[in-house]
């Protein structure tokens, strides 16, 4: 189990068996990089600690410790974790700032605790095998080397993942394999498993005045960027050249002595290529600045992705975060990004679409112009503006579902030979009215199940530790918070983040839109990815696996080929759950490292 996450923690690791647990770990050495290892006990040696992340404001707990006469070993973060358990019990996680995945024994209880942090920054799974044993791992890679776990395809998580392009939790892809929620604590003790919440993102500030809002953005987002700075070895930014990563890097570089490292990835297709954006920036504050452009080689690149992502994710943000992990590697250990901008502001042009969508009269035949809008590239106005319409005509319960849905209801139900539900019946519905409601869905579904494990699992397939101040629970907390007036405007969103901070902000960057690493699929299954994706998805392997329609795949192929629709990203999701299955599911052995992987077709 431990080979096949290597690159989690390619600096130590071990195995410690205590009775009837064993805990394993790797560690990536960020912090207290002498003292630091794991486990970490307590002073009479019966609770110990294994840990993935870290905690930002661990000296004060030290300190706090310290005073109350704990004994701790080492300087770091992970010396307090045991402690904190003695003084708080199982729920002691609350008091943890940060990102983590942990698993703590208390051998005179007998008792297990697995913890996740607030957010879902760091994964967290787990399974009961046949024998009764509780096993669980950072990643599904190490799970599925166990010989006794049946890798068994959830069709209702295959049906979830063509709505969404991910497996919202708390399940998996496979049957009997869970994610521990974020914000939750899993207990065992003496065979009987309890799994409970310990936070959940609400709104909680006073109303006050605009001027007293933007302060306020200002403080909690400046200081999330300082606490996410400390390290005992080289760290940088990823930089996309949005709004979001640009404010993380100016307020970097306003903190930092030395010059801040910076790196951005584009494309050769300039609708793609946000270089120009990156290095307006990395010039506004003096960065050292590393660019990387990307031409699709399938034939390499694919098996790399397929193996990282061990659950299917079809997300093609995931390609373009990949490589430029890899690309920061080379130069730093950890590194700062901008996710979370858009959940904890409101900067999704959906949340817009969503309220508008309220009181606009339902137009005759809107299906049939969603259907003309598929002709255009999914960020051209007429597509966009197409799909608005068929949603402003969907009933109230499922026009969130239909605005993030990737496969269609009618469609999954054509491509499918199971079971299909409406994507809201996966999602849940909105906690509150409004924007607050959206942001903190998406907090609970979208944020864990896509843009979390594709940022986690594609910067420690590097060894690459990322971090994300705009995701610092505190920061969402006053997200939510803030009045509609200062989240959107317009179409335009994040609008107290963008006046916060508009004295940061390059001219070039101050008015733009959403952006990201966004990756050119029409194209690609035009020309370079053509074939393969015919090859892989009818062959003999796929057909008689039987999960999917061969006539639809074949039609969704031929329409994209010849220009009638765009159904790029779909065929990307079904070419990365393709790669999945045969990689992780119908492989006698799975894939230990990206050299395992290789794409072959049965005629």
């Amino acid at each position: 189990m431990l080979a096949a996450i290597t690159h989690r923690g390619p600096d130590e690791g071990g195995v410690d068996a205590y009775g009837p647990c064993v805990l394993g770990h790797r560690r990536l050495r960020v912090l207290d990089l002498d003292t630091g290892f794991q486990p970490a006990e307590n002073e009479t040696g019966d609770v110990h600690v294994v840990f993935n992340g870290e905690i930002y404001e661990f000296r004060a707990l030290r300190e706090e410790l310290l005073a109350a006469g704990h004994e701790l070993r080492g300087t770091g973060d992970t010396a307090t974790l045991p402690h904190l358990y003695e003084a708080h019990g199982p729920r002691f996680p609350e008091r943890l700032h940060g990102m983590f995945a942990l698993a703590l024994w208390d051998a005179a209880r007998e008792r297990l605790v697995l913890a996740r942090d607030r957010i879902g920054k760091k994964p967290l799974l787990w399974t009961e095998l046949p024998d009764g044993t509780l096993a669980f791992a950072s990643e599904l890679k190490a799970l599925v080397r166990l010989p006794s776990l049946r890798r068994e395809v959830d069709p209702q998580a295959l049906d979830a993942f063509l709505a969404l392009q991910y497996v919202p939790g708390p399940e998996t892809a496979l049957a009997g394999v869970h994610k521990l929620p974020p914000g939750h604590v899993l207990v065992w003790e003496r065979g009987t498993v309890t799994v409970e919440e310990y936070w959940r993102l609400e709104p909680g500030l006073a109303e006050r005045s605009d001027e007293e809002w933007l302060e306020l953005v200002r403080e909690r987002v400046t200081a999330a960027v300082r606490r996410r700075l400390v390290a005992d070895v080289p760290l940088g930014a990823l930089l996309s050249g949005g709004i979001d990563s640009s404010i993380v890097v100016g307020l970097m570089a306003e903190a930092s002595a030395e010059p801040v490292r910076t790196f951005t990835i584009g494309f050769p297709d300039a609708r793609y290529d946000e270089r120009a954006y990156a290095r307006a920036v990395a010039r506004r504050f003096g960065t050292r600045h590393e660019e990387l452009e990307v031409e699709l080689d399938a034939q390499a690149l694919l098996p790399r992705l397929a193996w990282a992502f061990d659950e299917p994710l079809g997300d093609e943000a995931a390609l373009p975060m990949l490589l430029i992990s890899e690309l920061a590697r080379e130069h730093v250990t950890v590194a700062l990004g901008g996710d979370g901008g858009d959940e904890a502001f409101a900067g999704y042009e959906r949340y817009a679409a969503h309220e508008l969508a309220r009181r606009v009269p339902r137009v005759p035949g809107a299906g049939a112009l969603a259907a003309l809008g598929e002709r255009f590239d999914p960020r051209s106005p007429l597509r966009r503006a197409a799909r608005f319409l068929e949603v402003a005509a969907t009933p109230a319960a499922g026009r969130y579902g239909r605005l993030v849905e990737v496969f269609p209801l009618e469609l999954r139900r054509r491509l499918l030979a199971g079971e299909t539900r409406p994507a809201h019946a996966y999602l849940g519905e909105p906690p509150q009215p409004g924007i607050a409601g959206l942001q903190r869905l998406d907090v609970a579904t979208y944020l864990p199940g896509d843009l979390l494990p594709k940022a986690d699992l594609a910067s420690m397939a590097h060894s690459l530790e990322l971090r994300s101040p705009l995701l610092d629970h505190e920061v969402l907390e006053l997200g939510v918070s803030l009045p509609d007036r200062l989240k959107v405007r317009g179409r335009t969103g994040k609008h107290a983040l963008r006046q916060a901070f508009a004295h940061l902000l390059p001219p070039e960057v101050e008015g733009r839109g959403k952006a990201g690493f966004g990756v050119p699929l029409g194209r690609w299954f035009r020309a370079d990815l053509r074939e393969l994706a015919a090859d892989l998805l009818l062959d003999r392997t796929a057909r008689e696996r039987g999960n999917l329609v061969p006539a639809e795949v074949k039609r969704l192929l031929g329409e994209h080929a010849e220009g009638r629709r765009d159904h790029g990203h779909r065929l990307w999701c079904l070419v990365v759950l393709e790669l999945w299955h045969r990689f992780y599911v119908d492989a006698e052995i799975p894939p230990s490292s990206p050299a395992d992987t290789r794409i072959g077709v049965a005629a």
